[in-house]
């Protein structure tokens, strides 16, 4: 299964690159190692070999390209679901690798770029767009997934909204990043073994009608 990859570093940035996407390989590279903070934006100007002025063009605020790092990393985790969404497999075992997918990838990006995370937390709690935007697209895979699970016999519930809504609520602790930040220091043995028994939970209320 394809993961999510790093966003980009400015060491690493293709030259002939478009500029706003070098400057978005370049803001990832310097949140990555500095954190929020201390990223500015005649630094990475700096490095894009512009004026901090040109990056104005593309970005308004420092803010607005801090969000744009975020808002790429949440494209390829649902890039990564979409194509758990769209493959051949049976719904029931779509459900379980796209509850799966989602959890190892937020817990993988706590692990290897803690700063990006905490700003997709903060996100989360101001509710800012980006993350509205991100939450709308993971219920449209959500409920593709159940909808053919309900087409094909696999799942039976009584009520489609509250058996979406039942997926979202069951799945929480570990699909979202300020929950996961709260269980930054239990092993992974534990959170998947917890993670396993809520799947089985969720795909035995969706086949017996539970919901």
């Amino acid at each position: 299964m394809k993961r999510p990859r790093g966003i980009g570093s400015s060491r690493f940035a293709d030259a002939s690159a478009p500029a706003d996407t070098r400057l978005l390989a370049i803001a990832a590279d310097h949140l990555k190692r500095f954190g929020p903070r201390q990223v500015t934006v005649v630094s990475i100007a700096d490095a894009a070999g512009m004026t901090h002025a040109n990056v104005y063009r593309y970005f308004p605020s420092k803010a607005a390209l801090i969000d744009a790092v975020a808002g790429q990393w949440l494209r390829t985790l649902e890039a990564l679901i979409a194509d758990i969404a769209d493959a051949p497999d049976p719904a029931d075992d779509k459900l379980e690798r796209l509850i799966q997918a989602s959890a190892r990838t937020h817990r993988d990006l706590l692990k290897e770029d803690r700063h990006l995370f905490d700003v997709y937390c903060a996100a989360t709690e101001t509710s800012r767009p980006l993350v509205r935007k991100h939450r709308a697209r993971m219920r449209q895979l959500t409920e593709r997934v159940l909808d053919e699970g309900i087409a094909t016999g696999k799942f039976d519930p009584r009520d489609r909204e509250r058996a979406l809504a039942f997926i979202t609520d069951a799945s929480y602790r570990f699909i979202n990043p300020l929950t996961v930040r709260l269980d930054a220091e239990v092993p992974q043995e534990v959170l998947d073994q917890r993670l396993a028994a809520v799947i089985r939970v969720i795909l035995r209320a969706l086949s017996v009608g539970n919901v």
